[in-house]
């Protein structure tokens, strides 16, 4: 897939992203050769690799799923303006 000059700055222009013409050009490079090594990968055979979710086989430890603080909700709701059934009331905003 080539990038062209308009394609920058048509991306440029939907992220509203202030680019130089200079700059686009220096992107339409960088751009064209990602999209190459991209094209490359996907020549790659894969067939029979499986699916790899994380290059190292590592876990992520958890900790318990437990309340580390005290309920606090009475305190902070006596200073609000206006609470329903522990709920906060506030404003309509949308009609």
């Amino acid at each position: 897939m080539a990038i062209e000059h308009a394609n920058v700055l048509r991306a440029a222009h939907l992220a509203r992203l202030g680019v130089t013409d200079a700059q686009a050009e220096r992107y339409v490079d960088d751009l064209s050769r990602i999209l190459e090594m991209v094209d490359r990968l996907a020549e790659i055979d894969t067939e029979g690799v499986a699916p790899l979710s994380h290059p190292l086989d590592a876990t992520q430890p958890l900790r318990a799923d437990e309340a580390i603080e005290a309920d606090r909700r009475d305190t902070f709701q006596s200073v609000a303006p206006a609470t329903q059934d522990g709920l906060y009331l506030v404003p309509r905003v949308v009609e």
